[in-house]
């Protein structure tokens, strides 16, 4: 998918426009190319959002590739005026590699319904596989886990300030490699020697380090609808990013299935403010 590329619009109109853009390489994410690996997130999320026109034809969809910095302040101002005052670089912005998908609701304003993003870290797999020693000395199985996530967790945290007062929070990240194992196996080396990934291995796993964004609730699950915690006598609104973790590479269906969940719940709940047409209940 072009990087710049943005959709609006709705239904068919919307669907016929990504298909021309794409030559429909997305639309078949729910059927024959089920299984392909090699869509990236964009391709991923421009199949949703033809979902999402299909299931509500009268909801204005747009698809975008930044949040700028300088958005988010204004957001955080009309909040507190004591917010959203920092901004030393005016182009700064988040730029999620699955953008940023949005709905229109009845009073003109655009909401966020769905921000994707796709991780990869760790090639410990592919180099065993491939008989390839890694480190220093190129005498080592694995390579140390590195830093990858960081920027991640920016993201996270920047759209957490643009949607202070929404009652959902749809974010939405696959992470693969070996970094991101949730159980130990075997790769065998093409000379015949057995190495075992250890999925709580101190030097590959890096989940423990995503989950310090989601509060540590668990992996693999869809957190799209805010919690309210008691705590210090106070009631506390948490928005907790949905981290789907596995050591192999996410095939297109799968993430197509978890993005679309999380964008449905974002509509449910945003569901008094949309305007639905013909298709209300």
């Amino acid at each position: 998918m072009a990087g710049e590329v943005e959709f609006k619009g709705k239904g068919q109109a919307l669907r016929l426009g990504i298909q021309q853009e794409l030559g429909g390489g997305p639309l078949t994410i729910f059927g024959a190319a089920a299984q392909k690996h090699d869509l990236s997130i964009r391709e991923v999320t421009a199949g949703v959002l033809v979902k999402l026109a299909e299931e509500f034809p009268n909801l204005e969809f747009q698809l975008r590739t930044s949040l700028s910095k300088r958005e988010i302040n204004t957001k955080l101002r009309g909040f507190d005026a004591r917010l959203g005052q920092a901004l030393f670089v005016e182009s700064a912005s988040i730029r999620p590699d699955g953008g940023i998908t949005e709905v229109k609701d009845r009073h003109g304003k655009w909401r966020i319904v769905l921000v994707g993003e796709s991780k990869h870290q760790g090639n410990d797999v592919e180099k065993i596989l491939a008989g390839v020693l890694q480190g220093k000395n190129k005498d080592q199985d694995f390579m140390a886990a590195g830093n990858a996530i960081e920027r991640m967790h920016k993201n996270v945290l920047e759209l957490r300030n643009f949607m202070l007062d929404e009652q959902h929070f749809p974010y939405v990240v696959f992470l693969q490699g070996s970094n991101f194992a949730t159980e130990s196996f075997d790769v065998t080396r093409p000379d015949g020697r057995v190495v075992r990934i250890v999925h709580d291995s101190g030097l590959l796993n890096r989940i423990d380090r995503l989950t310090a964004s989601s509060l540590s609730r668990e992996i693999n699950q869809n957190y799209c609808e805010n919690i309210t915690v008691r705590a210090g006598g106070h009631d506390h609104m948490f928005q907790i990013a949905s981290l789907y973790c596995k050591a192999h590479p996410w095939e297109a269906k799968e993430m197509a299935d978890r993005m679309l969940e999380v964008a449905r719940t974002s509509i449910r709940v945003l569901a008094q403010d949309l305007d639905f047409g013909e298709n209300a209940a």
